[in-house]
């Protein structure tokens, strides 16, 4: 299932994505089932936003190991966790904002994980049974704040900073995908989901171990190496196999 969510009409709901329509959906996440009699959408005629309004992202730093090297840090021996607040979501063809407080703006772009149900303290073996699917997300980083800061927050927190989407796919094998970072066309990343360090499930238990995962939460599973600088006018896209394409451009402060 591709579940989307969209804007018609000045309203806003999930659906399913079938060809070029969309069918809404109601429900828990875990328990997502068709609005009764309800007509479909065409796609063309909604607006695709963020699929996930998350209560919380939980990224995950270095869990590629040439990303480590380009950074200079050694692979880590477990999980480094950091977190992203809800106001950093953007959907696609949103604009990612160039804050005036960093000279150095770079792309990141992920798998993330979105999560079904309420997680906590999952074995490895029960984590897919919590997850909602898999989508795109980019992890804008002001990276030269990174390196000032002790700590990853600010560097990471800037509104806009998360864009998500187009869409989120349930049936697909999260172990083995290719991913894609292009910017203005060119390809500034490519790798696969299989040389994460610590791989989905592996996350999905680690991180419920520490805190508690909600409905709707995204785990981002961290970004292979060729991370570099954008600028305002680029168009960023990150792709995953199976997923599709996150389109987004970047823009001045208004």
């Amino acid at each position: 299932m591709k579940i989307v969510r969209f804007s018609h009409n000045h309203h806003e709901q999930l659906g399913v994505l079938e060809g070029e329509e969309i069918r809404p959906l109601q429900g828990a996440l875990d328990q997502l089932v068709p609005v009764p009699g309800a007509k479909p959408t065409p796609l063309k005629a909604a607006r695709l936003l963020a699929p996930v309004v998350p209560g919380k992202i939980v990224a995950i730093g270095l869990n590629y190991r040439d990303h480590a090297a380009e950074r200079g840090n050694k692979v880590p021996t477990e999980p480094l966790i950091f977190l992203k607040p809800s106001t950093c979501v953007i959907g696609p063809g949103d604009a990612i904002i160039y804050p005036p407080q960093t000279s150095n703006l770079h792309y990141e772009g992920e798998l993330a994980v979105v999560i079904a149900k309420r997680a906590r303290n999952v074995s490895r073996a029960q984590a897919r049974s919590y997850v909602l699917g898999y989508t795109c997300l980019n992890d804008v980083t002001a990276r030269d704040l990174q390196d000032h800061d002790v700590q990853f927050t600010r560097g990471k927190s800037f509104d806009t900073f998360a864009p998500i989407g187009p869409m989120i796919v349930t049936s697909i094998d999260p172990s083995d995908l290719a991913i894609e970072t292009r910017l203005n066309g060119e390809t500034r990343q490519h790798s696969r989901t299989s040389n994460l360090v610590f791989d989905c499930d592996y996350l999905i238990s680690y991180v419920s171990q520490v805190m508690t995962l909600m409905p709707g939460d995204v785990i981002t599973t961290g970004t292979p190496g060729g991370i570099g600088p954008m600028q305002v006018g680029d168009t960023v896209e990150v792709e995953i196999e199976g997923i599709g394409c996150l389109r987004n451009t970047i823009a001045a402060p208004a």
